[in-house]
C-alpha cells in the first residue's frame, strides 16, 4: 500500500506535513484540498485557523497565525510567527523507573589503564592559542593518512587510528574571567579524553592562556607533555620536537588491544544540522529510540543545542530527576534571553535559512522535533559547556545551535561517540570521537550516499517504524564504537571541525 500524501503527527495538530511536494488541488485528507503549492517537508493547514490562534505540530504549539489561514494552505514563514504561551514546568511530573536489561549489550572497546573505555586510538596535538596552530598542524600532517592515495604513515601502527591537531581562532586577547575558563576547560577536556593515548599542547609563549595556568587549573600535569615556541626556539625547532614526540609516543600507542565491554561505557553525543521539516519525524525519534535502548543498557547520551531547545524546555522539565535539575535547565533559557538581547539577536532567528527551505518555520518547531533526539528517559543531569559528564543516563548540556561548537564541548565532556542527524546534509566529522550521520529522508541519503552512514527516510517511505530504524541505529552504534569507520572517518573528517565556545570581548 502506498504512502499517503502527508504525514499527520498528532490528532490535535492543525497541520500536516507534506511528505513529496503538493500540487494545488490535491485531495490529502479530512475532505481537505490543497490551494497552494506544498514543498516536500512543509506544512499544510488540515482546518481553518484564525489569526492569533496557536498552530499546532506533534501536539505542541509552533507557532501563532499571523494572518487567517484556510484549510489546504501552505504554512510557513507568510503566515506563523512566534508568540508568548504559558508553559507549565511541572518538574519532574513524567520521571519514571527505566529498568536495565539484564543482558546488556556489548562492544569491542580499549580499557585504558584507568578503567574508562575508549573508542578510538589517537594522538592529540591541542594549542592553547591561534598563534601555534600552524606549527601543531605542520607536526600532525607529518603522519596523516591520504584517504583518496591511500598513503599511511602510519601503516606499521595499526593500532592507531592517526595524529590529529586541533587548532582554534582564539586563546590571546580575550577577557581573562569566564571567556578563558571556558576555553581551558575545553581543552582540558580533550587533553582527558579517553580518546587519546597521547597528548602534546603547544603554545606560542605570551598568550593569554599560558599553558601552565591551564595545566594548574584542568589539573593536567603528567597527563600531557607541553612546548612554547618561544621557549624551544621557532617554527622548525618545535616542529622537530613535536615530530619526535609522537614517533615515541607510537609504539606504545600501538600496544592496545580491543575487548569486549558492557555498552555502558558508551557516552553518546546528540546532534543534528542542516535539519528539514522530516527531522522530527524520522531521523530524531529514531535516534531518541536508539538512545532510549543505549540508556537501558547503561549507558548516557548527551542532549545539547540550548537554543534549539528553547520553547520546548518545558517537556524536559518534566522529565527532570529533580526539581533542582529542572531549574537548572530553566536558568539557562533565560541566560539565553538575555544573551541574545544583549547581542541585538533573538531566539527565533536560530533557524537557518537551509532549516526554513526545509519547512522549518519557527524555533519552537524546531525546537520540538531537535529533542526528540533524547528519547523519553529521565532528564538526570544539566551541566554548563564542557563540564565533565559523571552520571549514567539522559544529560544535557548547554552549547550553541552551531554544530560544530555544539559538539566540541560535548566531546569535551567525554562523549566518545557522536550520532548526528541531518535532513539537508551534512559532512560532520569530530575527532577524536567517530560521527555516525543519519539522513532524514531518502531522496538526500541517495544524494550523498557517501557521507551518510543511516538511512532514516525508510519511516517516511513506510519500510519500518521509528522503532525499527532506532534498534538498527544502536547496532550500528557498537559496531562503530568496536572500531567499524563511520564514511565522515573514511574521508578523514574532524580536525578542522573542533570549535571551542568564545565568549566575550576579542580586544
Amino acid at each position: 500500500m502506498a504512502p499517503t500524501p502527508v504525514i499527520r503527527l498528532h490528532p490535535e495538530d492543525s497541520v500536516l506535513i507534506a511528505r513529496a511536494s503538493l500540487p494545488p488541488g490535491l485531495a490529502i485528507a479530512d475532505g481537505v484540498t490543497t490551494v497552494d503549492r506544498i514543498p516536500a517537508g512543509h506544512k499544510v493547514a488540515v482546518r481553518p485557523i484564525a489569526q492569533g490562534e496557536p498552530i499546532r505540530r506533534y501536539g505542541q504549539i509552533i507557532g501563532f497565525a499571523t494572518a487567517p489561514i484556510a484549510p489546504g494552505q501552505h504554512v510557513h514563514t507568510q503566515n506563523c510567527g512566534m508568540g508568548d504561551f504559558a508553559k507549565d514546568y511541572a518538574y519532574g511530573v513524567d520521571v519514571k523507573p527505566t529498568p536495565n536489561f539484564d543482558l546488556p549489550a556489548t562492544f569491542e572497546g580499549i580499557r585504558r589503564p584507568d578503567g574508562r573505555v575508549a573508542t578510538r586510538n589517537y594522538i592529540g596535538i591541542l594549542t592553547s592559542v591561534n598563534c601555534s596552530a600552524h606549527v601543531a598542524s605542520l607536526v600532525a600532517d607529518v603522519f596523516k593518512k591520504n584517504p583518496f592515495t591511500g598513503d599511511n604513515p602510519l601503516a606499521d601502527y595499526p593500532n592507531v587510528d592517526g595524529v590529529v591537531a586541533l587548532t582554534h581562532k582564539t586563546g590571546c586577547g580575550m577577557t581573562l574571567d569566564e571567556p578563558l575558563k571556558l576555553l581551558r576547560r575545553t581543552l582540558g577536556g580533550y587533553a582527558r579524553h579517553v580518546n587519546f593515548s597521547a597528548v602534546i599542547v603547544l603554545g606560542l609563549g605570551c598568550e593569554a592562556n599560558q599553558i601552565g595556568g591551564l595545566m594548574e587549573e584542568q589539573k593536567l600535569a603528567g597527563r600531557l607533555r607541553a612546548m612554547d615556541i618561544q621557549e624551544v626556539g621557532g617554527t622548525r625547532k618545535t616542529v622537530e620536537a613535536g615530530i619526535a614526540f609522537v614517533k615515541d609516543a607510537l609504539a606504545d600507542a600501538n600496544k592496545v588491544r580491543r575487548e569486549t565491554v558492557p555498552a555502558s561505557e558508551l557516552t553518546v553525543a546528540l546532534q543534528c544540522g542542516g535539519s528539514d521539516g522530516y527531522s522530527g519525524i524520522s531521523a530524531n525519534p529514531a535516534l531518541g529510540a536508539a538512545s532510549d535502548l543505549l540508556v537501558r543498557h547503561g549507558g548516557t547520551v548527551i542532549l545539547s543545542e540550548t537554543p534549539e531547545t528553547y520553547g520546548a524546555e518545558h517537556l524536559l522539565t518534566r522529565r527532570a530527576v529533580s526539581r533542582d535539575v529542572g531549574e537548572k535547565l530553566v536558568s539557562l533559557m533565560r541566560w539565553w534571553e538575555e544573551y541574545t538581547a544583549r547581542e541585538g539577536a533573538e531566539m527565533n532567528a536560530n533557524p537557518s535559512p537551509g532549516n526554513k527551505a526545509g519547512g522549518l518555520t519557527t524555533i519552537l518547531e524546531k525546537s520540538l522535533g531537535a529533542m526528540a533526539k533524547a528519547g523519553s528517559t529521565n532528564l538526570v543531569d544539566v551541566l554548563h559547556y564542557a563540564e565533565a559528564v559523571t552520571k549514567k543516563g539522559f544529560v544535557f548540556m548547554d552549547t550553541p545551535g552551531y554544530d560544530p561548537v555544539a559538539a566540541t564541548g560535548q566531546v569535551a565532556g567525554g562523549a566518545n561517540l557522536v550520532c548526528f542527524t541531518t535532513g539537508r546534509g551534512s559532512v560532520f566529522g569530530c575527532k577524536p570521537a567517530p560521527s555516525i550521520k543519519l539522513a532524514t529522508n531518502t531522496p538526500m541519503y541517495k544524494r550523498m550516499e557517501d557521507d551518510m552512514d543511516v538511512n532514516c527516510g525508510t519511516i517516511l517511505d513506510g519500510e519500518e517504524t521509528v522503532q525499527e530504524c532506532g534498534q538498527r541505529i544502536f547496532e550500528l552504534m557498537l559496531k562503530t564504537a568496536s572500531g567499524q569507520p563511520t564514511k565522515s572517518e573514511s574521508f578523514d573528517f574532524g580536525g578542522a571541525e573542533f570549535a571551542p565556545w568564545v565568549l566575550g570581548a576579542t580586544m
